[in-house]
């Protein structure tokens, strides 16, 4: 069978200027991170026998029309569209509704985090949509294909019977042998993606082959603000040393230089972290990597050996220098832990270390925001984002409006809100906003004066690949006026079919 697999996102947060869209290899250069979940699906589908064509929206050059010609040319059984979060659920329904009017017997399915909590709410406004698929979707998807006539039959399946009744199949079993899997399609997809930091305007690192990796699934940490819990049922699934190892074979073999590992939370196992960084010194693999982790990991004594494999960028879930305010966001960590954590990864020669922080949360003063920013300055962070906290379905927070009556589930399902817009126990916006601006005038202060060199090697980083006036613009994003604060109405029609760990849309301010 054919399937058509679109990773369908917003192109303003992904786009480089034109002329620098060519890589030296003639492949398409995008900003973003590779679309892992549809990558994984297809190698699924090929294994199995199946024809499989994708689609990254990051790409310029396949806006809807293009995808739109491609389906009347080469005429797909299925397409799915994958997306992760609510800011692309607009442009997806848009798709999908264009898709449904062009050929009215093709088979549209939906998946990934966004439909996975939603399921429901979005097959009855997307009644074009044939299927909607929860959760993991390699086996999923399979089942789907081989028995597209008896969608009963599809555990973690939502549909609906010629009548319009929808019908919400039990959830699949949460597989936890991730290692059946072959690797991701990387090859299909002829595009190169641009290595760049987690900022909020994105800041060039390299130019050398990147792609990301994802060895472990899910978070058992309760965090107010994230849904990821929710989408794996509070567990943590990993894969193998092994199997993990074989994938960074095939990319080293390949010629990537740079892997990002998007693991929700990379440092939660040590004898799995050790085997991991072992073997990519055993096997003198040639690229350098970065991960994601809690600073209460028991895995810091790691810390030495991942650096001496390659480790060069380490980013912490810091949140607030208070405690009070990481108390109410339940991130059950201390500041001791915090400090520990990022002076023991600088000790150990990690390259970079950087750190997610928040603003605006519930019972937050202005002068606990100030702290953040001083807390900040006085860690041995190299890079830091302060994004205002927002609250999305799924999540314990949004849980907690809806009993507070902030929040109108049947009405508000497919929004997003910055808590600080909608949460009378949050400053004000415009408070929030202005107490940001004067922590981070402080905070670049502090680091151009009390740690120079730090900071001139981080500039110096970024020119290596960076126009003067992108890094400007980097310097001066937190100080720019920011005012959406849900996705945009747009008219409706879209598909999805990933299983990746969101992108940290929790913290994109």
């Amino acid at each position: 069978m054919r399937v058509f697999l679109v990773h369908v996102r917003d192109p303003q947060f992904y786009a480089i200027p034109r002329e620098e869209h060519q890589s030296r290899q003639g492949r398409k250069r995008v900003m973003g991170f590779p679309p892992i979940g549809i990558m994984s699906l297809s190698s699924v589908l090929k294994r199995a026998g199946h024809e499989c064509v994708m689609f990254d929206q990051a790409n310029p050059d396949t806006p809807d029309e293009v995808i739109l010609e491609e389906i009347k040319r080469q005429k797909p059984e299925m397409i799915g569209l994958s997306f992760l979060s609510t800011t692309s659920f607009p442009h997806a329904k848009v798709l999908a509704r264009q898709i449904r009017a062009q050929d009215s017997g093709i088979k549209i399915a939906f998946g990934g985090v966004f439909v996975t909590l939603n399921a429901s709410q979005v097959k009855k406004q997307c009644p074009e949509v044939d299927f909607i698929c929860r959760g993991d979707g390699e086996e999923l998807l399979l089942e789907l294909l081989d028995g597209i006539d008896d969608p009963e039959s599809v555990g973690g399946l939502t549909w609906a019977e010629p009548d319009g009744t929808v019908r919400h199949n039990p959830n699949r079993t949460i597989l936890r042998d991730l290692d059946q899997w072959p690797f991701p399609d990387r090859e299909s997809l002829e595009l190169d993606y641009i290595e760049s930091m987690p900022l909020d305007v994105p800041a060039a690192l390299s130019l050398e082959r990147f792609c990301t990796m994802q060895t472990s699934r899910g978070c058992p940490f309760p965090c107010v603000y994230c849904d990821i819990p929710a989408l794996s049922d509070g567990k943590w699934r990993c894969r193998s040393p092994e199997h993990v190892l074989g994938e960074m074979q095939q990319l080293s073999d390949e010629g990537y230089r740079s892997i990002y590992l998007t693991d929700d939370h990379f440092l939660l196992k040590r004898k799995r972290i050790r085997e991991i960084s072992q073997g990519i010194i055993d096997r003198d693999l040639k690229f350098g990597w970065g991960c994601e982790g809690r600073v209460d990991s028991v895995a810091k004594d790691q810390f030495p050996l991942m650096a001496q494999a390659n480790c060069n960028f380490l980013a912490f879930g810091v949140e607030s220098g208070s405690q009070k305010v990481l108390d109410r966001l339940k991130k059950m960590q201390t500041l001791e832990q915090i400090e520990v954590a990022v002076d023991a990864a600088k000790r150990s020669g990690i390259e970079r270390a950087h750190g997610f922080f928040l603003v605006g949360s519930p019972d937050e003063s202005e002068q606990e925001i100030l702290q953040s920013f001083r807390f900040a300055a006085n860690l041995k962070l190299d890079t830091f984002g302060f994004n205002r906290l927002c609250v999305y379905r799924g999540t314990p927070l949004w849980h907690e409006y809806v009993q507070r009556g902030i929040i109108d589930d049947e009405r508000d399902w497919s929004k997003w809100f910055k808590c600080s817009d909608i949460d009378p126990t949050i400053l004000p916006s415009e408070v929030v906003n202005r107490a940001r601006q004067k922590g981070y005038v402080r905070l670049f202060a502090h680091r151009a004066f009390v740690r120079p060199i730090q900071t001139f090697k981080l500039l110096r980083a970024f020119s290596r690949h960076m126009k003067k006036r992108d890094i400007l613009a980097l310097l001066w994003s937190p100080f720019r006026k920011r005012e959406l604060t849900r996705a945009p109405d747009l008219p409706a029609t879209f598909i999805d079919l990933g299983m990746t760990a969101p992108e940290r849309e929790t913290k994109a301010a």
